[in-house]
């Protein structure tokens, strides 16, 4: 695999079952390195996979996005930038061209169908201040808004309160509000009105469609931000609106839980709403619980909510309902993502099936269940599982089948090695950790190895495709490539998520160097040829590495943290910071430095390993300044260094050809002082 394979591979996502069970539409982007754009069409499959799949839409070099059937099945509701800004479209499936149903000024997106189809429910950002207006009127005032903002050669911007940025981009006063249409874009009105986001503003908090009609149809059900203090408190709700009186005072579902509430589904006969939730507040991290309660046809509470995976010590993540007493849910398991289902009735999670990797995106309708699956070896396909019932209550019937077939040629092509899983005795216990061997490996050499951090901290290197950290592109350089998941990682139980908190630079550091221990002490590998890398936490423990221990030959830290006093007053989302150190800056100033990388720069003992630093503009959640400020301490101490910036780019570097210029800029660094292969 070379740089270039990256790009020619399709990222195929976001799978959806009809609701007669026989088709599924997804979506699947193409790069274009050389005009460094991506285009998203849709796809249609049918479940048997006796027919190969074909392409639904040609979004001509736009993107057609996030596909939604309509109830009767005839028509897919998607939401595409192909008339310049994203709005809404319908095609119909039995034959004819998409039609465009919204024109809002400022956009649509995120869309779903009402259940009995007359409606559609999608999220707008707006200017609250014309929220109320009516809504030709509020179009209006938010077009001249805009078009006076891009229209003033000053462009200065003015804030009145926190979250006035967030990720890559400034949010400045608008907000994410729910708007109602009828079924042909028609009737158009925002139905969440007021100075208050009706969505999750924070991806933390979000897994997909974030809201629901009632079963009646006369409410919507959504995940709501923090009323207040939104950058410093984690308490999301679920809300209720009344899309016959909206109104900007929602009623409140979950008044008691002070931690996050989000992701309401409706069970298949409307009496009952499951949705995750935390109990932790300010705890990002928490384990999220699935938790289910008992509702009106019109969405309001009729008992208590109770958890249906308390006995479960893992999160839930994305999940369905497959009928009215049963549901499936995906979690993190050792270092990899499968699905569990769990019964109203006992409240037992168990493993559905035995199929491993990394399995996200659930779509069921009755008898089948559709969802996306990556390997570390291969980047997401889309695959269906039949279902049946028993009296212990849902079990797959088969094996499943691989439907989009996206990759088949290009994968045939390639030598793409599988992973290794070890357990490394820490102290403790053991740490789950990856290990890659480059293409061509010969046990009777030594390799050089690429020792990878992931980024969270709570997060995990799982057996799944990335196309920004894809270690069989390193691995493909020449390298054995080496994945831990050490203390913080999650999927291997809450107290193991929870032991980094307030401890960044110290079990979780101890666990990365028996890691290190580990796989230097192999017979195939060369301990004189080690470097290290990661991003966003993997970036902070770069720096943490580099002024605690001199064993790696280089380091590369992307979007990074290097000093926590600083960085508490420029990110934005301060209650990550305030949760870790257990307070504000000025109430725990000895837990913002204890584990510091800043503090000890003067380390020129340890502070000396060569060190590629990369960092960029729009990244609002580790700002650029800890990049500048890491950068200058080197610089100032001598320490071999060098600086990538890209002024375009967030927490991440998705723009395809800023994408291929990072990877050559990281492996020359790493090539440079790691010299690649077997010896």
């Amino acid at each position: 695999m070379v740089i270039e394979d990256l790009y020619r591979f399709q990222r195929v996502a976001d799978p959806q079952v009809r609701p007669q069970g026989d088709l599924v539409v997804y979506q699947v982007s193409n790069v274009d390195l050389a005009s460094n754009k991506t285009s998203t069409s849709l796809w249609l499959a049918a479940v048997d996979g006796k027919t190969p799949p074909r392409q639904l839409t040609n979004s001509q070099g736009k993107s057609d996005r996030h596909p939604r059937w309509s109830p009767d099945g005839k028509k897919i509701l998607f939401e595409s930038s192909r008339s310049g800004s994203s709005q809404l479209w319908v095609i119909d499936i039995s034959g004819g061209e998409a039609k465009q149903i919204t024109t809002l000024s400022t956009g649509a997106s995120t869309a779903i169908w009402s259940h009995n189809g007359s409606k559609i429910a999608f999220v707008s950002a707006v200017y609250p201040e014309f929220s109320e207006l009516s809504p030709k009127e509020s179009d209006e005032k938010n077009k001249a808004k805009s078009d006076e903002i891009e229209a003033n050669p000053v462009k200065a911007k003015v804030f009145g309160k926190l979250f006035y940025r967030h990720w890559d981009s400034y949010v400045e006063d608008r907000r994410q509000h729910l708007f109602v249409c009828d079924a042909d874009g028609s009737n158009c009105r925002d139905v969440t009105p007021g100075d208050r986001d009706a969505y999750a503003t924070s991806t933390t908090f979000s897994v997909g469609d974030d809201f629901t009609f009632s079963q009646d149809d006369t409410h919507l059900i959504f995940s709501a931000a923090p009323a207040t203090a939104e950058s410093w408190s984690t308490n999301y709700d679920l809300c209720r609106v009344d899309l016959a009186s909206p109104t900007k005072e929602w009623e409140t579902l979950t008044p008691k839980n002070p931690a996050a509430d989000v992701y309401a589904k409706l069970s298949p006969d409307g009496k009952k709403l499951s949705y995750r939730a935390q109990k932790i507040a300010g705890y990002e991290a928490d384990r999220w619980q699935l938790m289910v309660v008992d509702i009106s046809e019109s969405g309001e509470f009729t008992s208590e909510p109770k958890s249906l995976t308390a006995e479960l010590d893992r999160t839930c993540d994305d999940f369905q309902w497959v009928n009215n007493q049963s549901i499936l849910f995906t979690t993190e398991e050792n270092g990899a993502r499968k699905i569990y289902s769990v019964q109203l009735a006992d409240a037992k999670p168990a493993p559905f099936g035995t199929d491993r990797g990394q399995i996200t995106s659930l779509s069921v309708t009755g008898t089948v269940v559709a969802y996306s699956k990556s390997l570390m070896s291969s980047p997401a396909e889309i695959y269906v599982q039949l279902i049946q019932a028993n009296d212990k209550g849902v079990v797959p019937s088969g094996k499943p089948l691989l439907l989009s077939h996206a990759n088949d040629k290009l994968l045939a092509e390639l030598n793409l090695p599988r992973p290794e899983s070890v357990d490394v005795p820490v102290e403790g216990g053991n740490m789950q950790m990856w290990i890659l061997k480059p293409p061509g490996f010969d046990p009777a050499k030594r390799w050089p190895i690429a020792y990878l951090v992931h980024g969270g901290p709570q997060g995990a290197w799982e057996d799944g495709w990335s196309f920004r950290w894809c270690p069989e592109l390193w691995a493909a350089q020449g390298y054995v490539v080496v994945l831990p998941n050490p203390r913080g990682s999650t999927g291997f139980g809450q107290k193991y998520v929870d032991e980094i908190s307030g401890d960044w630079g110290g079990k979780c550091y101890r666990d990365l160097m028996a890691g290190a221990d580990y796989i230097e002490k192999q017979p195939w590998t060369d301990s004189t040829r080690i470097g290290s890398a990661g991003a966003s936490f993997g970036g902070y423990m770069m720096n943490w590495f580099a002024v605690n221990t001199g064993r790696f030959q280089c380091l590369i830290t992307h979007c990074s943290v290097w000093n926590f006093e600083s960085m508490w007053g420029t990110t934005d989302e301060q209650w990550f910071d305030e949760y870790e150190h257990g307070g504000l800056p000025w109430e725990k100033p000895e837990k913002y430095r204890e584990f510091s990388p800043h503090t000890k720069a003067g380390n020129l003992g340890k502070f000396k390993t060569p060190m590629l630093v990369i960092h960029n503009d729009l990244d609002f959640r580790c700002p650029i300044g800890q990049g500048h400020e890491l950068f200058t301490s080197l610089q100032r101490q001598g320490v071999a260094s060098r600086m990538v910036n890209f002024p375009d780019e967030g927490h991440w570097v998705n723009k395809p050809q800023n994408s291929k210029f990072w990877h050559q800029e990281v492996f020359a660094w790493l090539a440079k002082y790691v010299p690649p292969g077997g010896r």
